[in-house]
């Protein structure tokens, strides 16, 4: 994946779409990224400000992807975006019409049902939804409880560029899976590091020592390739969603291309129909190029001398 900088990201905040793609991808460069949460929860909260009403919820969408699906891998992202994230829905909720109330109040009901925060922030929050609800004056008749899964509102995924296939397979050739280096090295950990029936072997506290310090290189090493192995698997994921965009494309832009072979078909048939009448009925009419003087405009006319010789 690309370096990070608060320019790059600012960048990719300007290209965020509303298609699930979009949203996935860049989730995926932030966590990647995670040791900047800090500076990426800052620019993302500067940048929703600044961003179209009817982008705003985009940013939250983008958000939520963030917020779970890194939980896994540290909180990091939970934690910094804790102390903006009411502030934010506030500023979406006051921004946004009836529609974006609803998005946001499923997105609310999703991490109150995994417990994504803590109570306090969700209260927070339901009393952000609750507060513009009020001021909307909605009776309850209108109001209309869809339990979808809120990313399925988003737009159809748009088909990924080539170039962009092209990278995201290349970056996987480096993956956590090919590092064959290291593999050895967890394979070439001693035995006592894995198997607590060899504890016996320690009988001083020299040996326990020794023990100790490869216990802890060996955890940090596994937890490293651990780590970088849940992230591959995350970027496989999301190569093969995006395969699959990439694949209906094809076949969609196939099946226009063969519609298009046919009609161009048909017109061939029409023209050389056309052109093979035409030539039949040219092949008909007195060929006026041969007619003497016609392009001068006149025709001499032969004169007795023309006709006759002195012999006759």
């Amino acid at each position: 994946m690309s370096v990070f900088s608060e320019p790059a990201l600012e960048k990719k905040l300007s290209e965020l779409s509303n298609s699930q793609q979009s949203v996935q991808t860049l989730s995926l460069w932030l966590i990647h990224h995670r040791k900047h949460s800090k500076t990426i929860v800052k620019v993302w909260y500067n940048e929703l400000k600044k961003a179209q009403v009817s982008r705003k919820l985009t940013f939250l969408y983008l958000a939520n992807d963030v917020i779970q699906n890194s939980k896994r891998k540290g909180p990091e992202f939970t934690q910094e975006f804790s102390p903006v994230i009411v502030d934010a829905f506030k500023h979406v909720s006051s921004e946004g019409d009836e529609s974006c109330h609803k998005q946001l109040g499923r997105v609310l009901s999703i991490w109150q049902e995994r417990a994504v925060y803590e109570n306090g922030i969700l209260d927070k929050l339901s009393d952000v939804l609750q507060v513009e609800k009020k001021a909307k004056k909605r009776p309850y008749e209108e109001i209309k409880v869809n339990d979808d899964d809120f990313a399925s509102q988003s737009s159809p995924a748009e088909p990924p560029q080539t170039a962009d296939l092209i990278r995201a397979l290349q970056e996987l050739e480096n993956a956590a899976s090919s590092d064959a280096a290291l593999r050895q090295r967890i394979s070439a950990l001693p035995p006592e590091v894995q198997d607590t029936t060899l504890l016996h072997k320690v009988t001083d506290k020299e040996s326990g020592g020794r023990l100790s310090r490869l216990v802890e290189e060996a955890c940090m090493l596994l937890a490293d390739y651990s780590g970088r192995l849940a992230a591959e698997i995350d970027d496989r994921r999301q190569l093969t969603r995006t395969l699959a965009v990439f694949l209906q494309s094809q076949r969609d832009g196939l099946a226009q291309n063969e519609q298009k072979l046919e009609e161009y078909k048909r017109k061939l048939a029409r023209v050389s129909q056309v052109r093979k009448e035409l030539r039949s009925r040219l092949s008909g009419l007195p060929d006026l190029s041969r007619l003497p003087n016609v392009t001068g405009g006149h025709v001499r006319l032969p004169s007795s001398g023309d006709l006759y010789s002195p012999s006759d």
